[in-house]
């Protein structure tokens, strides 16, 4: 009788809610709601973190837009520079293709040898390379992380 006054006395001490649950029991829904609480606070964190990677991703992500926006201005600007430059080699080339036929006339006409510069294969082919190609060499290490 007397350890059973001990148990409902120990269980209204610490908390009303378990005065009549023998104390193993008591100790255990105890210990259950505290790792509960434990657990809703790791969760809590976990949220907030993930909530913390996602600003910190948006970020990211803006300023990878204003990258891919200006590069894609420069790229824009570098293009239409590169028409103008395309024509104005077109445009020079045909001058060159003319005065040099205006020299072959006169050299004809006068019978004098003149040196009549060749058009640069360059300025024909504006896409090829001014010097050969050379063979790059690689390994399958340069590529690994």
């Amino acid at each position: 009788m007397a350890s059973t006054k001990q148990a409902v006395s120990a269980g209204s001490d610490g908390d009303p809610r378990y005065a009549g649950v023998d104390e193993r029991k008591r100790k255990r829904m105890i210990s259950n709601r505290e790792s509960a609480r434990r657990s809703r606070m790791r969760k809590q964190q976990h949220v907030e973190a993930l909530a913390d990677q996602m600003t910190q991703l948006e970020n990211e992500k803006k300023i990878m837009e204003k990258n891919i926006n200006s590069v894609s201005s420069m790229y824009v600007g570098l293009e239409s520079q590169n028409i103008v430059l395309r024509a104005q080699l077109a445009e020079l080339t045909d001058r060159l293709r003319s005065l040099n036929s205006v020299l072959q006339i006169a050299e004809e006409v006068s019978g004098l040898a003149m040196d009549i510069p060749e058009i640069p294969d360059m300025m024909l082919e504006p896409w090829q390379l001014p010097c050969p190609m050379q063979p790059v060499t690689a390994s399958a290490s340069m590529f690994q992380c």
